[in-house]
């Protein structure tokens, strides 16, 4: 057997041309469309590979995630290259939900997606935006029943995560994970410690990773349309956007940002526990105050990059505050529908009311930990964002 053969064969090979003929052998496809994707995806496959500490199981779980992307971008570009009018699909006057993670970011998007006038990410149509060859007609799309498979799984593997991010297969989520096709995407970052990955990428124009999400969302939109749903505009929400708000504009010229806040010390350390507990699935290695270290920093400078280009749009800003959101959530709707332009009827009033009801934060666990355990102070938190904590939360 030749050397490569092996490293086919391996299954715990993070060799990227291997990873690469393996969703190519599940899918019988071999266009992956724009390039863009494999520099940072050898990069990340290489920090894996040399940085991460893995474990055995992570490890695997990590090539099969790597190769589930792959399968997707084929089976997307294949989508595309079948029904061509998808790239005619218009993404108009999107809104974006954008702030440091534990803001109210997925609340706030989870009520609006209430509202049929709306588009709104799924988690399953996040981890399969193609459709799968040779699905059923009629009945609940595979993709549904795979991705509740998966949420179950995380639940059962990490029962906490449900205190830190409330996850369902059927609820909007966000589109880091389609970002994450392009391997422009801190998500990997979440799942594993590469830094040196990850000060590389950070140096990187990733304008690629914004234009295939906007491939994504038109690929969705198409399907969505296609199965009925009469939304026009649709609702986006990550953290992640912070650090790229210039690049939203850029991708999405008529967009529209929700900004939502709250106390840093609140949330920083909260986003830190919810990473330590996602590497601790693939590495015994995990040390929460590097992780605290990491995010402290990537958090900063991401805010710090948003208040910049803010500036220069202003007028595009919608400011939400934590504490009145959870106070007077139907009040901080209103004011989200006035900005963004769009009317809220009684009956869609009506479905939030009930959601907010459902979904009140005091019905889940606790989310439990502590600003020493990552390594912070109350007073560093506070001197590291002061341009913020004077801007947004005097």
């Amino acid at each position: 057997m030749t050397a490569n053969a092996m490293t086919r064969d391996d299954p715990l090979s993070l060799d990227p041309e291997a990873l690469m003929a393996e969703a190519s052998r599940r899918t019988g496809l071999t266009d992956f469309g724009d390039a863009s994707f494999r520099a940072p995806m050898r990069g990340l496959l290489r920090a894996m590979d040399e940085e991460a500490e893995l474990h055995a199981a992570g490890r695997a779980a990590q090539r099969e995630r790597v190769i589930g992307i792959l399968v997707n971008r084929l089976r997307a570009e294949e989508h595309i290259r079948r029904h061509p009018e998808i790239l005619a699909e218009e993404i108009r006057r999107p809104f974006a939900i954008v702030g440091l993670a534990r803001t109210g970011t997925t609340m706030l998007q989870r009520m609006i997606a209430c509202d049929p006038q709306v588009l709104a990410l799924m988690w399953w149509e996040a981890r399969h935006p193609a459709p799968w060859p040779d699905a059923p007609a009629g009945g609940i799309d595979p993709r549904i029943i795979a991705a509740e498979q998966e949420v179950a799984a995380m639940v059962e593997t990490v029962p906490e995560i449900v205190a830190a991010h409330p996850i369902d297969a059927q609820a909007a989520d966000e589109e880091i994970m389609l970002l994450e096709h392009s391997f422009f995407s801190t998500n990997s970052e979440a799942y594993v410690n590469v830094p040196k990955f990850s000060a590389w990428l950070d140096a990187q124009d990733q304008t690629a990773g914004y234009a295939y999400l906007k491939r994504l969302l038109q690929l969705l939109q198409w399907q969505k349309h296609r199965r009925g749903e009469t939304g026009t505009r649709w609702v986006l929400k990550t953290p992640h956007h912070l650090g790229f708000v210039d690049l939203l504009f850029k991708v999405f010229p008529d967009i529209q940002i929700i900004q939502t806040h709250r106390d840093p010390v609140a949330t920083v350390p909260s986003f830190a526990s919810l990473v330590h507990m996602i590497r601790r699935l693939g590495s015994n290695h995990s040390d929460p105050k590097e992780v605290g270290r990491q995010w402290g920093a990537r958090l900063h400078r991401a805010m710090h990059r948003c208040m910049a280009v803010r500036q220069l749009h202003e007028a595009c800003f919608l400011d939400v505050r934590y504490e009145t959101l959870l106070a007077e959530p139907m009040a901080q709707i209103r004011r989200v529908y006035e900005f963004v332009g769009m009317d809220l009827s009684p009956a869609v009033e009506r479905r939030m009311r009930e959601w907010a009801a459902e979904n009140a934060r005091d019905k889940r666990a606790v989310h439990h930990y502590t600003l020493d355990e990552f390594g912070f102070r109350e007073e560093g938190i506070r001197r590291d964002f002061a341009a913020y904590y004077r801007r947004f939360l005097q």
